[in-house]
């Protein structure tokens, strides 16, 4: 379903905008959704916090919205067929409404995937990545509603996922805590310009794991909603260069060559 160019985009970039990768219909169904969990009236701003982060969704029009025939075969050819999970829900939504106050998920930063040793139940950043992105395959951006540039897009910054494994490279199976590696990883592609993450209810950012990017604020007039999932491998991925072969590991190994 991807292009040679699409391809070419994700092994140099770290990312793809898959468009129209679900009916704008179920975008605007999860959207009603999320509204009403929230303690929020949709005509009346006075009553919008900053940011809201949702928790898990897994009704029909979600689990819908994550497994339509375009993304599966996006997937089949970032990750390999036969070699990734199906979602069974859609994750936690962040949504961003007007309003110039930063927040903490607008730093420069790399998604974690997996607890280790030291882990705290319920402290994500003591979670970890490691060099095999141990529990993610890619990490996604699901916009159910139209993203501008000043609808607080994420930030991408292209080709860092180059830099991020090589961050990752030294530190072996345990990786790097999500403090750490955010720390690091902005380091190592700071001086790589940054792209948005802008597009119609409908699209998915689909991104290398070791993508570096950041939120911002938001200074447009709606609310944006946004899920951001990971897909998860049906198995280890392989990163020596005799097993590589998808294009997310193909990434890997070439980002650590002479």
């Amino acid at each position: 379903m991807l292009s040679d160019a699409q391809m070419a985009a994700f092994a140099a970039d770290g990312f793809v905008r898959v468009e129209a990768a679900f009916p704008r219909t179920l975008a605007d169904e999860c959207r009603e959704a999320v509204w009403r969990d929230l303690d929020a009236d949709p005509g009346d701003p006075s009553t919008w916090p900053t940011i809201a982060s949702r928790p898990d969704y897994a009704q029909p029009p979600f689990v819908a919205a994550a497994n339509t025939p375009r993304l599966h075969a996006a997937f089949d050819a970032l990750v390999g067929p036969g070699r990734w999970a199906p979602r069974t829900s859609l994750g936690g939504f962040v949504v961003r409404f007007p309003s110039p106050e930063a927040s903490v998920v607008d730093g420069w930063h790399v998604d974690v995937s997996f607890p280790g040793p030291g882990s705290l139940a319920g402290d994500y950043m003591t979670w970890r990545a490691n060099i095999a992105s141990k529990d993610r395959a890619l990490q996604m951006f699901f916009l159910f509603s139209d993203v501008g540039e000043d609808d607080a897009p994420t930030r991408l910054r292209p080709g860092s996922h180059r830099d991020t494994a090589r961050v990752l490279a030294p530190e072996g199976e345990d990786g790097l805590d999500a403090r750490e590696l955010a720390r690091r990883a902005d380091a190592a592609s700071a001086h790589r310009p940054a792209a948005l993450a802008t597009g119609r209810a409908g699209d998915v950012y689909l991104c290398h794991p070791f993508l570096v990017h950041a939120g911002q604020p938001h200074l447009g007039e709606h609310p944006r909603f946004m899920a951001q999932p990971k897909l998860s491998p049906a198995g280890p991925l392989r990163v020596e260069r005799p097993a590589a072969a998808s294009p997310v590991e193909i990434a890997i190994v070439g980002a650590l060559e002479p």
